[in-house]
């Protein structure tokens, strides 16, 4: 699934909070209750931002769990004077989405949760290692080494695909991100070496390396994810 871009989010965002802010006002001064259009309205809020929602923090999130809260209030769909203060709520988790936004907090959420899942691919190849695994350990290992480097290029605005819209590659990619600075040579140059390891145990050459430097790139990726990926 493509991802929105940061331009596309804010926007998306800025609108809903100034039409729940729009709602929420009106609601709290109005003598009956709001017509249909106005309910129509709050629907699409609901929908838009729980998907927004989900895309950025998933559906085990706390702005998920204060939605949830919110939609299972009674009478939801109706607003009035006395009756507002749910469209109020509304507003105010669609508020701090909009500040998580503004203050780059949803990328800090999007690095932390990138960091975790490496960590977890990390600790599952030193397992493999340890119980005798080598193999399966050095290919999970180029595996995390690929998505490393592509996730890095997405964050500096590297292309991540070949003009014919294929995804680069291991190598291409390690050329690219050296060239624009974001590691050293030496880090390339390791990089090289670790993706020739990928190769073989990716096409069968179990031979060619042994347990001790599937360890090393074990401990190679684990220095490299805390670096550039935290």
């Amino acid at each position: 699934m493509t991802q929105p871009s940061a331009e596309r989010i804010g926007k998306e965002i800025d609108e809903l909070v100034s039409l729940s802010e729009r709602l929420s006002r009106d609601a709290s001064s109005a003598s009956a209750a709001l017509g249909s259009e106005r309910i129509a309205e709050l629907s699409s809020l609901v929908a838009r931002g729980g998907q927004l929602i989900r895309r950025l923090y998933g559906a085990s999130s706390q702005y998920q769990n204060s939605l949830d809260r919110v939609l299972k209030i009674a009478n939801f769909s109706t607003m009035h004077s006395n009756w507002h203060g749910h469209v109020a709520e509304l507003a105010g988790i669609l508020k701090g989405i909009q500040s998580d936004i503004r203050t780059g907090m949803v990328d800090d959420f999007r690095a932390l949760a990138q960091a975790e899942i490496f960590a977890d691919f990390l600790e599952m190849s030193e397992h493999l290692l340890d119980t005798g695994y080598k193999d399966a350990a050095a290919v999970l290992l180029g595996a995390v080494l690929e998505d490393s480097l592509r996730k890095l290029a997405v964050r500096t605005n590297i292309s991540t695909t070949q003009p014919n819209g294929r995804p680069l590659t291991i190598d291409p990619l390690n050329v690219a991100l050296a060239r624009d600075g974001v590691y050293s040579p030496l880090i390339q140059k390791q990089i090289m070496s670790w993706a020739n390891l990928r190769n073989d145990a990716a096409h069968g050459n179990f031979a060619k390396y042994d347990s001790e430097q599937v360890r090393q790139m074990l401990l190679f990726l684990q220095k490299f994810c805390s670096d550039h990926l935290k």
